[in-house]
């Protein structure tokens, strides 16, 4: 289940939109650039290096659904 999805049928309210993250906008974390990059890589993309948290978890929700990996089916 995506963020969006968690969020829009309560299921949980301690999952955030990352736009509402007060950390949103510092650098991305170090799990983060790793992570990025394997999705990257999976699916023949480039990854900005200058991301916030917030732009790479967005970023590493779209790259799963591209690549099937880190998702449920």
């Amino acid at each position: 289940m995506s963020q969006s999805e968690i969020r829009e049928s309560g299921a949980s309210n301690t999952i955030k939109d990352p736009d509402d993250w007060v950390t949103g906008d510092e650098e991305l974390t170090g799990a983060q650039r790793s992570y990025l990059q394997t999705l990257a890589e999976e699916a023949g993309e480039q990854v900005d290096p200058n991301l916030t948290k917030a732009e790479a978890s967005k970023l590493i929700e779209e790259l799963q659904h591209k690549t099937g990996r880190g998702i449920d089916h």
